[in-house]
């Protein structure tokens, strides 16, 4: 065999290992990285909504939100290790008032990390209600002391833990009962005597991608509107409240799948109870309600 023989087919050799070499890395490469989702992002949008005070004299009632924060669940960690992430820190103004019967606010739309989060830290700097007299023609607006919401957060736990699956869209609804949150000090009944009032946010968590909604009439004989009827939609406990406006309509939305009771009051008539409703994902239950006395 010629020297020109044995060092082509040396050459021959080594260029098959090399380019074989190759082929298995990028083999390799492309069996993980498709696969591979841990960097994928997701669109989260908050938004906030309110169940209504029921006091007609109260004209508003305002938050300012600075922070909002999200706790991500990792495997293998407790929750106090798992990592929080800043979804806004606009400063935010609203009036809870504005936000009722299925009206919502947008506080966060933002692109985060995939994965599943179970904690919400909404940092709450201001909070006031705003009470008027009709008679005298004036307002009072009474500012309120926020509970460490300022320093360290209000702490409202999601549960189910809402997904953020990447390259998709989800929703978490801040439903802030106005009527518990705001606590009067004195007689409710004037303006004189209301004294001020206590501030004990009590806000719940919905995924709105696993939620449905209840909407309706409230009526009296004659199909006569009932304005400012307190409707819940109830399981075990009232899981939503809101009241009837001016045509007697009331919306309750962010509700989880499941059987509700729905029940409507108002003074100068019986409570009314609609039972087993049945609310789905995605769906709008339209129940209309008749009082009688």
């Amino acid at each position: 065999m010629s020297r020109f023989t044995t060092t082509f087919n040396t050459l021959y050799f080594f260029g098959i290992l090399i380019i074989g070499s190759l082929m298995l890395v990028q083999c390799s490469d492309s069996t993980t990285a498709p696969g591979d989702n841990r960097s994928s992002t997701g669109t989260l949008t908050v938004s906030i909504t309110d169940a209504p005070f029921p006091i007609e004299l109260i004209t508003e009632a305002n938050v300012t939100i600075d922070k909002i924060e999200l706790r991500q669940l990792q495997e293998d960690s407790t929750d106090e290790g798992n990592p929080f992430t800043v979804v806004s820190e606009d400063v935010q103004t609203i009036n809870l008032l504005d936000l009722r019967n299925g009206v919502t606010s947008t506080l966060a739309d933002i692109e985060i990390q995939s994965g599943f989060y179970n904690l919400v830290r909404l940092y709450v700097a201001d909070a006031s209600i705003s009470v008027a007299d009709t008679a005298a023609g004036d307002t009072t607006t009474h500012e309120v002391k926020v509970p460490s919401g300022a320093q360290t957060g209000i702490k409202i736990f999601v549960d189910p833990a809402i997904e953020v699956a990447g390259g998709l869209s989800a929703e978490l609804l801040l439903d802030f009962n106005l009527s518990e949150s705001f606590i009067v000090k004195g007689d409710s009944n004037t303006p004189a005597g209301i004294n001020g009032f206590n501030f004990k946010p009590v806000i719940r968590a919905v995924n709105q991608s696993n939620a449905g909604r209840m909407e309706g009439f409230v009526t009296a004989e004659g199909d006569s509107a009932i304005a400012n009827a307190e409707v819940r939609a109830m399981q075990d406990s009232t899981i939503a409240t809101t009241f009837s406006d001016s045509t007697g309509f009331y919306s309750l939305i962010g509700l989880d799948e499941g059987a509700y009771n729905l029940q409507a009051s108002t003074a100068d008539f019986d409570t009314t109870t609609v039972e087993n409703i049945d609310v789905t994902a995605g769906n709008v239950n339209t129940v209309d309600i008749r009082l009688t006395q």
